[in-house]
């Protein structure tokens, strides 16, 4: 995986581009990120090359994943050493969860299309634990925030349109990129309400394109 790869196409049936979760959330205001910028800058720090740098470790992690679960070598000859180093942090910590939860993986990093709402998103894991079908989002950032709830109530919708069955967990995995074995799982329910924000985000971000 290219730590530079091009976002994913969304498409319906029809051929039309339909934009991705990420994308639609992009509409709501994140004020905690102003702030982590501002706090860069009072200490004469490019907060550009320190978002950009997670992004990568970002990747680099997610990617490292898919491997480990398709039991397959990750090819690391993009990345620097220091990103490696930060990335092995999350991974000590994602195989820590991982003996504690044996899983059997339904669908890794899979692609699909809600049809009914017009979007589209790409799943970290779907996988089976413990006689559940669960949902599992992977994130390295220094915090689980309300727009990841939002996130995953999307990626809820997608399954059940593409299986016809909603997960029977939803499960956002935070690993830490600075400590090692470390981790926080936070359980979510009453998915629906956070899916109604999406959908609302949804509307908004169709809105703005028409009056651009």
């Amino acid at each position: 995986m290219s730590k530079t790869k091009a976002h994913t196409q969304y498409k319906l049936k029809s051929g039309a581009l339909v934009p991705g979760v990420t994308t639609v959330l992009s509409v709501l205001d994140k004020p905690f990120l102003v702030q982590w910028a501002y706090n860069c800058g009072c200490k004469g720090i490019d907060y550009r090359k320190v978002r950009d740098t997670a992004a990568g470790v970002g990747t680099l992690v997610h990617y490292s994943i898919l491997c480990d679960l398709k039991n397959e070598n990750p090819d690391l000859s993009e990345y620097s050493q220091a990103d490696i180093d930060k990335a092995n942090n999350c991974l000590k910590s994602y195989y820590a969860w991982k003996q504690q939860n044996p899983i059997k993986p339904i669908m890794t990093e899979v692609a699909l299309i809600s049809e009914k709402y017009g979007y589209g998103g790409t799943l970290d894991l779907f996988a089976r634990s413990k006689d559940s079908n669960i949902l599992y989002d992977f994130k390295t950032s220094s915090g689980i925030y309300v727009s990841y709830l939002y996130q995953v109530a999307a990626y809820g919708q997608l399954i059940l349109e593409n299986t016809g069955k909603l997960p029977d967990m939803f499960t956002i995995l935070r690993f830490n990129k600075d400590n090692n074995n470390d981790f926080e799982i936070r359980y979510i329910t009453n998915m629906d309400k956070y899916f109604e924000v999406f959908r609302h985000c949804l509307c908004i971000y169709q809105l703005q394109k028409e009056i651009k």
